[in-house]
């Protein structure tokens, strides 16, 4: 007969079964809660951690992209910070060039209504052959793309990586009374407050030589001083001849001097936003080195020393004592690519002083053509017919072969030490003089150049890197043109096809 009873052993598993079961819910459940705590809590942790490390961006104390401080910004185009100039190691042969088409170019050009008949011009391959020529027997006044000429042999001669200091030296041979002298070294570009590290002009400044300065005094319990200032570097010797029938009112042209503020351009509104900045064409202060050292000498008053002749500082030939401080320009390289960039005429003309100076050739503006014209001669440059009025380009009377000009060219794409000048080249649409030049949207970019512009001369000079790959290299010189509006765009068309031969 079938039990009807209960199981109690069944009954008292399935009992622990079911306690069991709950047992193992609950600890299921505290495990669940803890670990979402432990996640709230990690991700709590991380926002507090995110939101601090921004806040210690914001306020400058760590390194990063977030700041409250106010910021300036380099007037330098990025083009010309980070592009590379082509060079012959590493151009890349690309296709073979069609010397029909560019013959087929120079017919265009020359059969251009309104150009006139004095031009010349030549386009070599990177390597020297010569793909067309027009009149390249013919000397041409070129005017700025002389520049070129004066950056090649500079750079060639000059450590392009040095820079020109100017210092306070007190002269301390007089118990009674210190002296304090300001010399120069050749620095046109001082600025008035301290250092600006993003710029070229202005990079030394005369407000960061005070402070120092007069942290040295004050350790030598000096507080009073007179100042003086040398400008003997130069010699007596500073003007080209005949300049000034190009230089109207003296703004295109500063002579050379141990040290200028702003290359002593007089009614610069300050403080200056874009310091770099081209065609920038003011009158100049009559001492530009003396007025350098009134500025010196505020500056000097707001460090807490007294200067007793503040608003005349005096002019002496001689600076002896104890450099207590100096400031340094920007390098030399940098220098040369402003110079060619903006086609400054005064910073041209101090390179070939500079250059002079270095091969012990006379001090004076006609030493710095026979330095410049001798060292190209050792560079291999053709100077047949090259006469130079000046370094710049500036003064009238200056001419020279386009085959000058495509020499110092190809040179600077095949030596090293000529890098400076390829760099400091206008890119045509993108920076210097030669960003206005929309010459063809394609060729943006692709072509560096040094521009030449007087009343009665309009000329190019440069590379142009093919889409196809390869360098080309190019100089077109125009003079008297009947029309210099046409003959220009006949030279920007020229050689804004370059790039697709």
């Amino acid at each position: 007969m079938m039990s009807t009873e209960p199981n109690s052993v069944g009954e008292c598993k399935s009992g622990r079964e079911q306690l069991g079961d709950r047992h193992q819910l609950r600890t299921t459940r505290r495990r669940q809660i803890k670990r979402r705590w432990r996640v709230a809590l990690a991700a709590l942790v991380a926002a507090v951690l995110v939101v601090g490390c921004a806040c210690m961006d914001l306020a400058d104390l760590v390194p990063g992209p977030l700041t409250l401080a106010k910021t300036s910004h380099s007037s330098v185009p990025p083009a010309v910070i980070t592009g590379e100039p082509p060079t012959l190691a590493a151009d890349k042969p690309g296709s073979a060039v069609d010397a029909g088409r560019v013959q087929q170019l120079v017919s265009d050009f020359a059969g251009t209504p309104g150009l006139g008949n004095a031009y010349s011009l030549v386009v070599r391959q990177a390597d020297g052959r010569v793909l067309a020529q027009k009149n390249a027997d013919q000397a041409r006044q070129p005017a700025s793309t002389m520049k070129t000429l004066t950056a090649a042999a500079a750079a060639s001669v000059l450590d392009m990586s040095s820079q020109l200091d100017t210092e306070a030296v007190l002269n301390s041979s007089s118990p009674s009374q210190a002296t304090l002298i300001l010399r120069g070294h050749g620095d046109m570009l001082l600025g008035v407050a301290k250092d600006d590290p993003l710029h070229v002009n202005g990079r030394a400044g005369l407000g960061t030589l005070a402070e120092e300065t007069a942290q040295a005094l004050h350790q030598r319990r000096i507080g009073r001083v007179t100042l003086a200032y040398q400008d003997t570097l130069f010699g007596d010797d500073r003007t080209p001849k005949g300049i000034e029938a190009n230089n109207t009112d003296g703004i295109y042209f500063q002579e050379p001097v141990a040290m200028a503020v702003d290359e002593a351009r007089q009614g610069r509104v300050e403080p200056v936003a874009y310091p770099d900045a081209g065609e920038v064409y003011l009158t100049r202060v009559q001492n530009p080195a003396g007025a350098a050292a009134a500025v010196f000498a505020s500056r000097l008053m707001e460090s807490g020393i007294q200067v007793d002749n503040a608003l005349e500082p005096e002019q002496t030939d001689h600076a002896q004592g104890r450099v207590l401080a100096r400031i340094h320009s920007a390098r030399l390289s940098e220098i040369m690519s402003l110079m060619l960039r903006n086609s400054d005429n005064s910073l041209a003309e101090l390179f070939g002083r500079l250059t002079a100076l270095a091969l012990g050739m006379p001090n004076s503006p006609a030493g710095a053509v026979k330095a410049v014209t001798s060292t190209l001669n050792k560079l291999g440059v053709d100077t047949a017919d090259l006469k130079m009025a000046d370094c710049s380009g500036l003064t009238p009377g200056s001419s020279l072969k386009v085959g000058t000009l495509a020499d110092v060219q190809q040179l600077a794409l095949s030596e090293k030490g000529l890098t400076p000048l390829v760099k400091g080249l206008s890119v045509v649409g993108l920076t210097g003089t030669a960003a206005g030049r929309k010459i063809d949207n394609q060729a943006d970019g692709l072509i560096r150049v040094k521009t030449g512009t007087l009343d009665n001369v309009t000329s190019l000079a440069g590379n142009v890197i093919r889409s196809s790959g390869g360098v080309l290299v190019f100089a077109v010189v125009v003079n008297d043109p009947e029309d210099v509006a046409v003959a220009r765009q006949a030279v920007d068309t020229l050689v804004g096809s370059l790039d697709r031969i």
